[in-house]
């Protein structure tokens, strides 16, 4: 089955064009367009009266709907803003002071926070263990026998940016923790609308944190956060948004902040983000698209590009370069290749229009719900040509 009907103003931009980097900025539906021109609408129409209308009606309809796809059993627990960084700085605020706050995290994370938190370490304001993500087959044990150890903050990605190896039961990962302050982060940002993702039972003890940007086809600015209540309740870092629901109550000459998941927020922001992202969500359950029907198309895909890469016996670029191969059922939605030639074969395929991305020796291909197996084959005779 094809989906391609509902991208049609991404593809006329470019029309020779073969994004296969859907791990990064997919293509955004139409809908997004309209809810675009809405947010500017709006916004001429209510001028400051549209955050009232925001709040009223956007943010609930997209807590809504992201509260069902993960199983959260309060909406209320998530809150927005527009970027990933913002509410990683805030949940590091919640953390002691006065010593180096002690990090169990994995050496397979990505920038966002690995560079953050290597600032700190640079000044002395934290240690921190990192796991090695490989060998993938035991990484949940050894995962699980460093958790044991006391730790301040755990920090760990749903799917490894850097491979595409996926956690497969977060339950038994936030189970392994040691029980006591530790607050434990699951960057959900390659898991969000790619695996189908059940929160239930750790939607009390984690956050979770991903955004629009990428499988959720909604671009930047609709980042998210699952906010455990009764955990980190009065952020160090904090904007005026953090008590929006209760500013005529702070008269106690103290901080006040909401008791939901809003205690997380910033301030001023660009609210269009969320509205690409309220329309794609509602697209996705009026055309009774689910999350198991996306990661089967993707999967499905993927094994055909494999099997189509194999065939062309290419000793620059073939299935046994596969970081995660495809037979490891825990695995997101992009194939990595381990290959010194990286670079030069994303330099060759963009020649061609072929928009893949690659970080070191890593090259990677992702397929989204736009791909059909036309796609693919196109992709497979354009990597024949360039690299052949």
């Amino acid at each position: 089955m094809t989906y391609k009907a509902h991208f049609r103003r991404f593809f006329a931009a470019d029309p020779d064009r073969l994004h296969v980097a859907a791990h990064s900025h997919h293509p955004w539906p139409d809908v997004t367009y309209e809810a675009q021109m809405q947010c500017w609408n709006d916004a001429a129409r209510l001028a400051d009266r549209k955050w009232a209308h925001l709040f009223a009606d956007i943010w609930p309809a997209v807590q809504g709907h992201i509260a069902a796809l993960l199983a959260l059993p309060d909406p209320n627990s998530l809150t927005f803003g527009p970027n990933t960084h913002g509410f990683l700085v805030r949940l590091l605020s919640c953390l002691p002071s006065g010593r180096p706050i002690r990090v169990l995290t994995t050496d397979g994370e990505f920038h966002s926070f690995a560079r953050q938190i290597r600032r700190l370490e640079e000044e002395g304001l934290a240690t921190v263990h990192r796991v090695p993500t490989e060998p993938f087959a035991s990484f949940s044990e050894r995962f699980a026998d460093a958790a044991r150890h006391e730790a301040d903050l755990v920090y760990v990605s749903q799917v490894f940016y850097d491979s595409g190896f996926a956690v497969a039961d977060l339950t038994t990962l936030v189970d392994a923790v040691a029980v006591g302050k530790a607050m434990i982060v699951i960057d959900g940002y390659h898991g969000f609308l790619a695996l189908p993702t059940d929160l239930a039972a750790v939607a009390n003890r984690t956050f979770y944190l991903a955004g629009g940007y990428k499988y959720a086809m909604a671009g930047e600015g609709a980042v998210f956060l699952h906010a455990p209540p009764d955990i980190c309740p009065r952020p160090r870092d904090t904007g005026w948004y953090a008590a929006f629901t209760a500013l005529e109550e702070l008269n106690d000459g103290h901080v006040g902040y909401a008791t939901d998941g809003s205690r997380f927020l910033g301030a001023t922001f660009d609210p269009v983000g969320l509205y690409r992202l309220r329309a794609v969500l509602d697209w996705l359950t009026e055309t009774g698209i689910d999350v198991p029907m996306i990661h089967a198309h993707v999967q499905a895909l993927q094994q055909t590009f494999v099997d189509g890469l194999a065939k062309l016996d290419l000793p620059t670029l073939n299935p046994d370069q596969l970081i995660v191969p495809v037979s490891v059922a825990a695995r997101g939605h992009f194939l990595t290749f381990r290959t010194p030639e990286a670079g030069p074969i994303y330099q060759r395929l963009l020649a061609e229009n072929v928009i893949t991305d690659y970080r070191g020796d890593r090259l990677r291909f992702g397929f989204g719900l736009y791909h059909d197996e036309q796609d693919i084959d196109r992709l497979c005779r354009t990597i024949s040509g360039a690299l052949a």
